[in-house]
């Protein structure tokens, strides 16, 4: 069991996968940890979408996960089932852990009317999704932004103090957490912010590699541009967070991206992966930027680099060869494994610093002894 002390980017592809349910009419159960102390497999706001036949997502696995299913298919089969409910992680669930999670259990109707308003919400507008979890399942839900508000937990008292409690979690930035909402009566409910994606991949390159980490990062909370001139190689599907671009001038899509966006160069070009490196290094304000090579492409690359004016110590920021070290399989699904090993590295250390930002001097320091070294 694992307590991450490093959030990662939010993920949004429930939403479309419980859509792809109610289009389908395949009726379903949104499973979310809504709570935790101690050790738990996930943290508040993972999510599980059971079905009479399948599980989209996880809440750990293991026997609660088993457990959860079990309930999620005795409320589909019509049985009354508390929306929250507690589950020790002792001897009774077959788990050593010792932590306490907390379920929500939510029915989602073919014409949930959330449903198709959160679909809508713009995905660069932060929110709050608000749940009662008082009672039996199948509660409906408010959603929350900075300066509006859509849906109703079905009390105008109970949505005013509920609105209150979401734009304040959206102010300090708080986490997936139960509260008591109301004076008089209060009432339990789940607020579940719903954040813009903070992790930027733009990848240059649909050849082998390029696809074999698309694919690697399928389920990964990211947005993927994908970028390559050549439209044919691209395949006839692609996860629901990546972004097909199909373009002659590549270049646009490094001036186009975010600040601190994670950048992947690996075309079918050297004269194009140098221009493209030129371009990110003269940017400089990305998280991460891996070039995929040897480490003699890298040392032509520098050498060249270097006469067209890139600082040295910005050269030092460009990996390359990319990967987590130790593995020397040139296989494309090999590479694209250390590759998104790595990703997931950088983006959690990004979110270190975001966390702590008085240790970002500490970590320049690191960063400028391991290029002298």
């Amino acid at each position: 069991m694992m307590n991450r002390g490093t959030a990662m980017a939010m993920d949004h592809t429930w939403i479309h996968d419980l859509r792809a349910c109610a289009a389908s009419a395949t009726p379903a159960v949104l499973v979310t940890v809504a709570g935790a102390k101690g050790s738990v497999p996930r943290e508040p706001g993972a999510k599980m979408i059971v079905t009479a036949d399948r599980l989209i997502g996880t809440i750990g696995g293991g026997h609660l996960e088993w457990k959860a299913t079990e309930i999620a298919r005795r409320l589909l089969g019509g049985d009354d089932v508390e929306a929250l409910q507690r589950f020790p992680l002792g001897a009774s669930l077959g788990q050593c852990c010792g932590g306490l999670a907390q379920l929500l259990f939510e029915p989602v109707a073919a014409t949930a009317p959330w449903l198709e308003a959160l679909a809508q919400q713009s995905p660069d507008v932060a929110c709050v999704v608000v749940t009662s979890a008082h009672g039996a399942a199948g509660s409906d839900k408010l959603i929350v932004t900075v300066d509006g508000c859509t849906g109703s937990l079905g009390a105008p008292e109970l949505d005013r103090a509920a609105t209150q409690a979401a734009r304040t979690l959206l102010r300090d930035g708080g986490t997936t957490r139960l509260a008591e909402i109301g004076d008089a009566t209060a009432t339990t409910c789940l607020l579940d912010p719903l954040g813009p994606c903070d992790w930027h991949i733009v990848l240059f390159g649909a050849g082998h590699v390029g696809q074999a980490i698309v694919r690697a990062m399928a389920e990964m909370p990211c947005r993927i541009t994908w970028v390559d001139s050549r439209d044919a190689v691209f395949p006839a599907s692609v996860p629901v967070h990546t972004t097909v671009v199909a373009t002659d001038v590549p270049e646009a899509e490094i001036d186009a991206a975010p600040a601190g966006a994670h950048f992947l160069v690996m075309t079918h070009s050297h004269p194009l992966d140098q221009a493209l490196t030129e371009r990110i290094l003269r940017r400089g304000d990305y998280a991460y930027f891996g070039l995929i090579g040897s480490a003699s492409k890298r040392h032509q690359f520098e050498r060249r680099l270097l006469a067209r004016g890139i600082a040295p110590a910005q050269l030092a920021t460009m990996t390359c060869p990319i990967g987590v070290p130790g593995i020397d399989d040139k296989r494309p699904a090999v590479i694209a494994i250390a590759v998104a090993a790595e990703l997931v590295q950088q983006y959690e250390k990004q979110q270190r610093r975001a966390a702590r930002p008085e240790a970002l001097p500490r970590a320049a320091a690191e960063t400028k002894r391991s290029a002298i070294l």
